[in-house]
Parts: structure tokens; sequence; C-alpha cells
């Protein structure tokens, strides 16, 4: 174990409960399993390599990691980050997550589409799929759009660099789509995760949630959701409901749910937010 209960504590989500047992039981052997892929993927690179007679550029390893709002994504995919990171190779790992890649809120109110944000088609799947096309092509310095939670659209003229790294791990609700006759992010993973959870407890995790940001990052003026942080407890879980049944539930049911089984690892969680069930597809 490399991470410390300061660590953890640093790297907790706002609604995620997380402690160095979980961590320690769960996250820790992942981490072992996925240093064994990267390891056995570098030996076949070099392998095919030496059989072509030639060097291809070193790639990095793209993890892809699935799963609903409200299941603790973002939480796992900062651990996993800083487990992988301590390796004693120490290799550099990027998080990419698609938030970057969602059309802008303009262009979204333009196609109609500002209800079915998180929804495939709100995303600029073109450039998704050109990125990490890019990535497991050995180009080695890059950049992606960056996404403020804050304002809830594209920061314009920003992007976020990825350079030379050994490790990139991509996040998003819908990473796991199979692929089109142009491919799809999917394709182009070495391994994928799918964080999974009972609907009645992802719903009651998100409403939780939602009263969290109602009285932390609601209350910033420049916050898209300002306009929520006077509501009631009430009308936030009225409020809060009515996003996750329109919008939430109805992506997870349509199209988050479909590709749970083309993750090469489930992670089930129970109520309480832990990880209580792991399953492995066979090789």
């Amino acid at each position: 174990m490399t991470l410390t209960r300061d660590d953890v504590a640093a790297l907790r989500g706002l609604s995620v409960p997380l402690d160095l047992d979980e961590v320690e039981a769960a996250y820790l052997p992942i981490s072992r399993l996925l240093a064994l892929w990267v390891q056995g993927m570098a030996s076949m690179h070099r392998s095919t390599g030496a059989f072509l007679g030639h060097s291809d550029p070193r790639v990095p390893f793209v993890i892809g990691l699935a799963g609903s709002v409200a299941v603790g994504k973002s939480t796992f995919a900062r651990v996993l980050e800083t487990l992988i990171a301590r390796w004693p190779e120490r290799p550099r790992v990027a998080l990419v997550t698609t938030d970057g890649f969602l059309h802008s809120n303009a262009e979204l109110a333009r196609r109609g589409l500002m209800e079915r944000k998180g929804f495939p088609e709100s995303y600029d799947r073109h450039a998704l799929l050109r990125f990490v096309t890019a990535l497991k092509s050995g180009v080695p310095d890059m950049g992606h759009p960056v996404y403020s939670h804050v304002s809830y659209d594209i920061v314009a003229g920003h992007e976020q660099r990825v350079c030379r790294p050994d490790v990139v791990i991509v996040e998003g609700l819908n990473v796991l789509q199979s692929g089109s006759r142009t491919g799809f992010v999917s394709d182009y993973f070495d391994f994928s995760i799918y964080l999974d959870a009972a609907v009645d407890d992802l719903r009651r995790w998100y409403v939780e949630r939602f009263r969290k940001l109602r009285d932390t990052a609601f209350l910033n003026t420049d916050n898209y959701f300002h306009r929520y942080a006077a509501l009631t407890d009430a009308e936030t879980d009225a409020m809060a409901l009515q996003i996750w049944t329109t919008i939430n539930e109805r992506n997870l049911v349509q199209n988050i749910v479909p590709t749970r089984e083309r993750a090469t690892l489930v992670l089930r969680k129970d109520g309480a937010h832990r990880v209580a069930e792991v399953r492995l597809r066979r090789l």
C-alpha cells in the first residue's frame, strides 16, 4: 500500500465515503492486476516489433472507466491514478474525462440537446475518437478541451496537455459504447472498468450529492446552478429527483447499462457506496 489515510482523505469525493481499508481490499488488487496487464502488453509490443523487424513508437496503456452519474467514477479514477503513479516504475499517468468533449452549451442549444447533456449525441464523438486514436498511434504530445463544472460549459480557448503518458485513464458515462463503421473510443482501450450499483442507490446518492452541492459549490454566484442555492430541503430533493428521472436515469437505462457487459472488469457497489463484488472477464 502506497497511500496513507491523509492521501485517501484528499482523494475522497464530495459524497463518496472512502477509507484506507476499502482501498486496500478493492483498489489495491485492481492496481496490481493492471500492472500485470501493462507489463504483458509492453512485452507483446516488443515481441511484435522484433518479429516485424522495426520498432514502433511507444504507446500508452489506455484504461476506459464507465458508469452512471453519482456512482463515484471521479473518486475511483483519482485513487486509481494515484496508485498507478506510485508503482515502482513511477509511470506517467494522465486522467482524461470525456466532459471536455461535450459540445459547448451554445452548440447543444442550437441542436436542441441541452436537456440531453451527457447522452451520446451531446458529445463531439469525432474529436474524442481522434484524440484516443492519436494516443494509440504514439503521438507524444497533444491537448484536449477543458470543461468547467462551475460554468457548466467548455472553457473556450483552453486545453489540457497530455505529454508522453505511460498510462491514460479515460473516464466518462458512455466510453464503452460499441463502435460504428468509423469506430468508437472503446475500440482503443487496453482494459475497461465499469462501476455498477442498483438504480435505487444511484438515485439516493444523486439526491444526497445535490444537497451537498447546494450547500457548497452552488453558493458561488458564478456557478451555473447558483439559482438552486436558496432552495429548501424539500425543493432541493424535488429538483434533484426531477433532473435524475428525466435525464440521468433515462441515459443510464438507454445508453450506459447496455455497455456494462463489454467491460473487462465490473465493480458492483453496495448501498453503503463500497465495492461489494468484482467480476473479471475471462481471457
